[in-house]
């Protein structure tokens, strides 16, 4: 076999195993973490990445020996070169051009701009979607709604309004269609600015995306790909607690309180409507937020669900226990004819505090 193919196909594989174990970790770790709180996870996932990982090793060993009992010189200095070593000048020099070019760095996948599609129209705004890499490598779906606004002031950069799911393998939108409309609403009556909202598909393999937030902050949908996409296809402002907010509703609200009072450096404010909390693994999550940055909370829900009132207040209870920093507010009046009335009144609220803690 030619020197170069031995090259190229040792620094694919090497590549290739090294992301494969890198995943495995990661894996690893949600599912760590899913057993502590005896959550359902599937194990499969890891040890198929694990395996994989071995098989890639295994190639880079068999191929490492094959280079050096050919030509040894020339192509040692070239593999030198592509790993930036001290004798990068010695092998850009003296290596043959078939070998520079096959040991030249294959682009990420992840690095390719993310190609939104329009999906429709919601609540006055345009829905796109698109599919951007998870933290595992596997893709996701992500929803993107633009308000009205956003085609009429082509100057204009936009905060963002992160809506978690509390169902696996789906995005908010699917559960709550009329999520977006509550959202304008709030622009529609001067309540608040407009806002993009992004919807990333929750995370699999439990049951309980929102628990494992809860007790592994880094399952937060909202990870560094999903914002460099969005960030490069839209006119957001920049991903951070000055322009990023969280919310989740029914289901998704236990999300977007942990991730809320888990990353305070990611977002600047959050708001849960409706939902059911793990009090002591929120304050268990508050606990371990980075930085200085008190996080900022909005528990809501109508008057007369009761449950929802009183899990809210036991989350208070617990931060207050556990002398959290975090800001903790409640929004207990919203009453209306129908639940659904209630729900657009109640993101209506939400967006509102979103909107005045973002401007702080």
């Amino acid at each position: 076999m030619p020197r170069s193919l031995l090259v190229l196909s040792l620094l694919v594989a090497a590549v290739a195993g090294s992301w494969l174990a890198r995943s495995a970790m990661v894996r690893w770790r949600d599912l760590r973490a899913a057993q502590t709180y005896e959550l359902a996870a599937e194990a499969r996932p890891v040890l198929v990445r694990a395996g994989a990982a071995v098989l890639c090793l295994t190639c880079v060993s068999a191929l490492g020996v094959a280079v050096l009992l050919g030509e040894r010189g020339g192509v040692v200095r070239a593999v030198a070169a592509e790993a930036g070593s001290a004798d990068r000048a010695v092998a850009s020099s003296s290596a043959s051009p078939s070998v520079s070019a096959s040991a030249s760095p294959v682009p990420s996948p992840a690095a390719s701009p993310v190609a939104f599609a329009s999906a429709g129209r919601a609540a006055g705004g345009e829905l796109l979607q698109g599919s951007v890499p998870g933290p595992d490598g596997r893709a996701r779906t992500v929803r993107v709604w633009l308000p009205a606004e956003y085609g009429k002031n082509p100057a204009d950069r936009f905060p963002v309004i992160v809506l978690h799911s509390g169902t696996p393998g789906r995005t908010a939108d699917a559960d709550l269609p009329d999520v977006f409309d509550g959202v304008a609403s709030a622009v529609q009556q001067g309540k608040a600015r407009p806002f993009v909202v992004v919807a990333p598909e929750a995370p699999g393999g439990t049951g309980h995306p929102c628990d494992l937030v809860a007790a592994a902050p880094q399952a937060v949908a909202d990870d560094a790909a999903l914002r460099a996409a969005v960030g490069a296809a839209f006119r957001t402002l920049p991903a951070g607690p000055g322009g990023w907010s969280v919310l989740g509703v029914d289901g998704g609200a236990p999300c977007a309180a942990a991730a809320g009072l888990a990353r305070p450096d990611l977002y600047g404010a959050a708001a849960a409507v409706s939902g059911r909390y793990d009090a002591k693994a929120l304050a268990g999550a508050a606990a371990e937020a980075p930085g200085a940055v008190a996080p900022r909370l909005l528990l809501a829900a109508a008057k007369r669900d009761a449950a929802a009132l009183a899990s809210g207040r036991a989350v208070q209870a617990a931060l207050r226990d556990a002398k959290s920093r975090a800001e903790v507010r409640t929004s207990e009046v919203v009453q209306d004819y129908t639940p659904e009335r209630e729900r657009l009144r109640l993101v209506r609220v939400a967006v509102q505090y979103l909107a005045e803690q973002l401007a702080k």
